[in-house]
């Protein structure tokens, strides 16, 4: 018997819808099925239809949390956008946060402050970086909405809480029912309860001050920096960073120590310290935002978002801000300076083929690392982290390295190209790196280019995912990773206000 091209393909395109049919029986046998596991499996089916990619929206009154605001937002701008593909994406990746993952939400609890927990996605837990970056893009929308500004207050609180229950933990748990699957994790200060991992990460205390500056810059609401515990978790977390300045000589006992059986050794620290270091100015960070150890431990892009937060939140204790504090301030700010010297001093190297660029990692003794990684604050991410221009000529150097085959973790594939990192592996492109390509691209062509790849690498789900791999984007981890989702339809509201020719023709 022989078959024709087109027999095959349409053989081909049943036996995979009979693959996810018994995948999702598997899965409904084995736990729930979430909305977007559901709408990742439709997905695949629609793209191997042929099928345009459809709203994936949970009915309102599933979703976790709704704001009229929001909703209005998307509609404006959907409505104008030529790519209907593109614009039902943004319909389903902008709201995806308040959609899916505000978990928990109280305007007043019991010590009279709002409370929210925000968990990643497909992981019930909440992560101080994470939880930033998915929820910032709605903060210039809060004074439109009370309750929508009232919730994100909850995260600015629930993340100061969690800096004064461990400042060197990364992610938490909702409340001390739920044991975390790292309590064996040796680890100075030890493994508690509300914690869900304890990986120092540089990045996740300035996300704290992030969010913290945002609400106050888009609300002027003043109330809240006026909280003892928020104060409190500020001095923590500047103190924090102050102390990871040292240096491997100076810290005989240090304060941060961890240890895990692990056959992965980015998921470990060398001797619970990780790499010798020699003091730079800069701030220390045994592990990246993407939660793998570090190779040298002062990584270039954590410490350029360290200077702009810093900088940034002093505003708020300075004479005319709305919690004046001198001794704070001028911690502060000697803080950020010292840093920046450290950047400029140590971070910028001769890179042979290139000429001047940002190292990824530095140690103090002139060993340096060039690589980047897609998860934000990345080298690519440093305009977008307000570290610098999109045309400074540093980072234009820095950012040919990055996009092409001189950073390890580029790659190029049939199915695009973008950066991903040692988190996946080798051949795998995270949609944040092609995101954050885009938001720090003055090329209208480039940009383009990257919306197109954008909406490829969704497989027909209509969300943004983890990584996929470069020869095949129906191959791809994390069908439910909120961070992403957020991070695509900031970039489509900043496209609308900045080049809004691209996507309104």
């Amino acid at each position: 018997m022989t078959t024709t091209p087109k027999e095959h393909l349409v053989f081909a395109r049943l036996f995979v819808i009979v693959c996810c049919l018994l995948g999702a029986a598997l899965l409904v046998n084995g736990e729930e099925m979430s909305q977007q596991h559901l709408a990742g499996l439709s997905g695949i089916l629609r793209g191997y239809l042929g099928q345009a990619i459809t709203n994936q929206r949970p009915p309102i009154d599933r979703r976790m949390f709704v704001s009229p605001a929001i909703d209005n937002l998307i509609d404006q701008i959907s409505a104008k956008m030529v790519d209907q593909d593109l614009a039902t994406i943004f319909q389903n990746c902008y709201p995806n946060t308040l959609d899916t993952t505000v978990t928990h939400f109280v305007p007043k609890g019991e010590d009279g402050l709002p409370d929210t927990f925000v968990i990643t996605g497909d992981i019930q837990a909440m992560w101080l970086r994470d939880s930033t970056n998915q929820v910032i893009v709605y903060m210039p929308y809060a004074k439109q909405d009370p309750n929508l500004q009232t919730m994100l207050l909850g995260v600015v609180y629930r993340q100061a809480k969690s800096i004064l229950i461990d400042s060197y933990a990364n992610a938490f748990n909702l409340d001390n029912t739920t044991q975390s699957p790292w309590m064996s994790d040796r680890r100075i200060p030890p493994m508690t309860l509300p914690l869900h991992e304890g990986k120092y990460e540089l990045d996740s205390l300035c996300a704290f001050l992030k969010l913290s500056y945002s609400y106050w810059n888009e609300t002027q609401d003043p109330s809240p920096f006026q909280n003892l515990i928020w104060q409190t978790a500020v001095q923590k977390a500047v103190n924090t960073i102050q102390i990871q300045q040292k240096d491997s000589w100076e810290d005989k006992n240090p304060e941060y120590f961890f240890q895990r059986e692990t056959s992965a050794p980015t998921d470990t620290l060398m001797h619970g310290v990780g790499i010798p270091s020699k003091r730079t100015g800069m701030s220390k960070s045994p592990f990246r935002p993407s939660d793998d150890a570090a190779t040298l431990p002062f990584p270039i892009a954590a410490n350029s978002m360290a200077v702009v937060s810093l900088k940034r939140i002093s505003q708020i204790f300075s004479n005319n801000g709305p919690a004046p504090n001198p001794g704070l301030f001028q911690q502060i700010i000697s803080l950020a300076n010292e840093i920046e010297d450290g950047i400029r001093k140590f971070g910028i190297i001769n890179h042979v083929n290139f000429g001047q660029i940002y190292a990824f990692e530095v140690d103090g003794f002139g060993n340096t690392y060039v690589m980047d990684d897609a998860n934000i604050p990345s080298l690519l991410s440093l305009p977008y982290l307000g570290w610098c221009e999109k045309d400074d000529p540093l980072y234009l150097n820095t950012r040919k390295v990055l996009l092409s085959p001189d950073n390890p973790y580029w790659c190029k594939g049939s199915a695009g190209s973008g950066i991903g990192g040692p988190h996946i592996g080798l051949g795998w492109i995270w949609p944040m790196s092609i995101i954050t390509q885009a938001e720090t691209s003055t090329n209208d062509d480039e940009i383009l280019g990257c919306l197109e790849l954008l909406k490829n690498s969704t497989a027909g789900t209509g969300f943004m995912h983890e990584s996929f791999w470069k020869e095949d984007v129906d191959n791809f981890t994390r069908s439910w990773f909120a961070w992403a989702n957020s991070h695509f339809g900031n970039l489509i509201l900043t496209l609308a206000k900045e080049r809004p020719h691209l996507i309104f023709g």
